[in-house]
């Protein structure tokens, strides 16, 4: 990475840290075999009930559940040369199934909104912040 890059990352989490407002991707882990279909559309709805309890607080930004692995398509560049393979990345016991992005004043926020995430129940929430990269086109 070069150094003006890392600068100006810096001084977005800085001002972001500042503004006491910072984004967060919450990451959705579990078993996509683990929920049968009536289950998953329960899932999805108790989903979008928070979303519209996070968009009434001004903290929702985004959130997708994604199709299952097996629509998965990996791109690797080694050499130059472009490397596409069927499937996840890794073969794992917990799949990446879904995302939300939230725009809360600190981890511990972000932490709060993962626990009410109904994957969180059956799986693992990764709470990570994101990096606010400046000059890139807004939408």
């Amino acid at each position: 990475m070069s150094r003006p890059l890392t600068e100006a990352v810096f001084r977005s989490f800085a001002r972001a840290m500042e503004e006491n407002q910072m984004k967060y991707l919450l990451l959705v882990y579990g078993d996509e075999r683990a929920l049968a279909d009536d289950e998953r559309q329960r899932c999805y709805g108790e989903s979008t009930h928070l979303v519209h309890e996070l968009h009434a607080k001004g903290q929702f930004l985004a959130t997708a559940p994604l199709h299952d692995t097996p629509t998965a398509t990996s791109v690797r560049v080694r050499g130059g040369k472009r490397l596409v393979t069927d499937g996840p990345f890794a073969e794992t016991r917990e799949q990446l199934g879904g995302f939300f992005l939230v725009d809360v004043k600190d981890r511990d926020e972000a932490i709060g909104i993962a626990a009410r995430i109904p994957g969180a129940t059956r799986g693992t929430v990764e709470v990570r912040p994101v990096v606010d990269l400046p000059n890139l086109p807004e939408g």
